[in-house]
């Protein structure tokens, strides 16, 4: 998958560069509007992501332009902006998404997932693993077809998983996703555990073929052949 990374930001732009290069990802990146708008209109990509605020000409401008191309690409826009109307002149524009800044770079890997897979060929909102779905249209969460109601930390969560699904979380990495900055990181083993247990009372999830795994020493993942 070839993603373009439109960021002035140098330090934070070569920190998503080398996350998304572990990840596999091949990726190209721009440091102002301008030549990101030509680095889009001239080669092909499977993702943008977009800041807003960028010298040249600012994000709105370069979304609209690729929209106006009539690309497709699906666009994820970053703001360090906490305003409702930056986020819907974004949106409004052509956007698929938006992040604010600072942001955990577990929910940066999500919403790319969730937009790269938003293209592909399967086209739905639900996110599945055995027997449990979940609907991240609608927020709703189903064991063996029957509704299982979690609170938003427990859902944000295994959502979390789901995603990154196959994959192995770090505590730190959930942590980081499901409370951003407003977790002690001395007492952050403890909070992640704490609420992966209610999860799995929940979800009904015990016995030898949890859904949610434990990797000792690790973390959490969701495994599925």
């Amino acid at each position: 998958m070839r993603i373009l990374l439109v960021e002035d930001e140098v330090p934070l732009a070569n920190r998503i560069k080398s996350v998304l290069k572990k990840e596999r990802y091949q990726i190209e990146v721009a440091f102002d509007g301008s030549d990101g708008l030509d680095e889009a209109l001239t080669e092909t990509y499977d993702l943008i992501i977009l800041d807003i605020m960028l010298p040249g000409m600012d994000g709105i401008e370069v979304l609209k332009e690729i929209r106006e191309a009539g690309l497709k690409v699906p666009i994820l826009m970053l703001t360090a902006k906490d305003k409702v109307q930056d986020k819907v002149s974004g949106l409004d524009a052509g956007a698929d998404d938006y992040l604010t800044k600072p942001f955990a770079i577990p929910e940066l890997l999500a919403r790319i997932r969730s937009l790269l897979r938003r293209e592909s060929d399967e086209k739905t909102s639900t996110l599945s693993a055995h027997n449990l779905e979940v609907d991240t249209a609608k927020g709703e969460v189903r064991r063996a077809g029957t509704p299982v109601k979690l609170t938003p930390k427990e859902y944000s969560l295994l959502e979390l998983l789901l995603y990154n699904k196959n994959r192995v979380l770090s505590r730190l990495s959930i942590a980081e996703h499901v409370w951003g900055d407003n977790f002690d990181l001395f007492s952050m083993t403890n909070f992640v555990d704490v609420h992966i247990k209610n999860l799995r009372k929940k979800l009904k999830d015990d016995g030898d073929d949890r859904i949610i795994q434990t990797v000792r020493g690790v973390g959490y993942i969701i495994k599925e052949p």
